[in-house]
């Protein structure tokens, strides 16, 4: 286990609460089962005449999850900010501040940065704030949705699947304990106010298995569409779980479809299985793209971008390739691509009424079952 220290800030309610305005609604980023998301401003770390932008998240009581106590439910709307902790059982406040300093020495350019945290007694109890780097730009599950007013162009596609890649990587194999995110999809992926793009909720992550063993047992947590097959079956964590979605994730960048969308005929709901047959012929290929690009994209490194989800999603766990591998892949990728070096932020365009994805597309993160939505969490008989 990394023995760097945590930088962690340790925040009073009231400092909070002078924030984000006493908490105000008009201040709300989102808002779920276990808590809210507020913007607030902060004294700089660096320069305490100046003020920074953070995002605080107030987790409710309803934090802990009592009907499944194998695992830990992180319900923000709208916002995908997270951390919440790092194994699925947390039995009380101790644990909880001995996770979140761990999460304290997690810091990399693609993982939104944990600025403190609040853990103090008042007249309703307990009350456990995380204080977050805001950003400012959005989710890429919204910015690949109807609602959005910008388009991503194929090259800032390319940068956020690098920048991503490089997120997983890290958790995986960049420091001597290894982390997986066990819910990586568009809507944890957030920009900054460069558009960077950076892996956020860590709600579900699962410290990896410890040396001499293979996985890690649990109950089954995520979400329907990104979930790996073995893992739904067993329950038996790895870091490939973590490879498989993000082999999804290439495939929503590439068509701007979710992964599963009951809105579409039943032939085109599932994404893996929708694009199968477009993947062998330039011409077929073409018609899986995301028609907002507007043919402005390059084939030959869409279709080397589809190769490596491929490779990602095949079924064999142990056939996958590592997230460092993958990142090598996508490094090439974005090497070979003429422009694509440094990528133009995404423009404001007028909205783009297609049905490339779900007119509506819950945040929230509830426990559902996978007949009725797509988070679902079940236990499985494993060993």
């Amino acid at each position: 286990m990394s023995q760097r220290p945590s930088n962690l800030k340790v925040f009073t309610v009231s400092e909070l609460k002078s924030a984000t305005k006493n908490f105000s609604r008009s201040a709300m980023l989102g808002e779920g089962g276990f808590g809210c998301v507020y913007k607030g401003f902060i004294k700089s770390p660096d320069d305490s005449s100046q003020k920074i932008e953070v995002a605080v998240k107030q987790l409710g009581e309803g934090y802990i999850s009592l009907e499944y106590p194998d695992c830990i439910c992180s319900a923000f709307a709208t916002t995908a900010y997270g951390f919440s902790a790092l194994v699925d059982c947390i039995y009380g406040h101790k644990e909880w501040v001995t996770e979140v300093n761990l999460l304290g020495v997690v810091e990399h350019p693609n993982l939104v940065k944990l600025v403190g945290y609040c853990a103090e007694d008042d007249e309703r109890g307990i009350q456990r704030l995380l204080i977050y780097e805001y950003m400012p730009n959005s989710s890429v599950e919204y910015l690949l949705s109807e609602r959005s007013e910008t388009t991503l162009s194929w090259a800032m596609r390319l940068k956020i699947a690098q920048d991503a890649a490089r997120g997983l990587a890290y958790l995986h194999e960049g420091m001597d304990f290894q982390i997986i995110f066990r819910d990586f999809k568009s809507s944890n992926i957030l920009l900054d106010d460069q558009w960077k793009a950076k892996l956020s909720d860590f709600g579900l992550a699962r410290l990896g298995p410890s040396e001499g063993l293979t996985h890690v047992s649990t109950a089954v947590v995520g979400t329907m569409g990104y979930a790996a097959p073995e893992y739904i079956q067993t329950g038996r964590l790895t870091s490939k779980i973590d490879v498989w979605s993000y082999g999804v994730f290439l495939y929503e960048l590439i068509t701007g479809r979710l992964p599963l969308d009951k809105n579409r005929p039943k032939s085109e709901q599932k994404l893996l299985e929708w694009v199968k047959p477009y993947l062998s012929k330039a011409k077929k290929f073409e018609l899986i793209v995301d028609p907002r690009l507007k043919r402005q994209y390059q084939l030959k490194s869409a279709q080397k971008l589809a190769a490596v989800a491929n490779r990602c999603v095949v079924r064999n766990p142990k056939s996958r390739p590592k997230m460092s591998e993958v990142l090598e892949m996508v490094n090439q990728i974005v090497e070979a691509s003429t422009g694509a070096g440094n990528p133009e932020p995404p423009l404001k365009t007028k909205p783009f009424v297609d049905t490339s994805r779900g007119t509506e597309r819950k945040h929230n993160r509830r426990i559902i079952d996978s007949r009725s939505g797509d988070k679902f969490v079940h236990h499985v008989n494993s060993s």
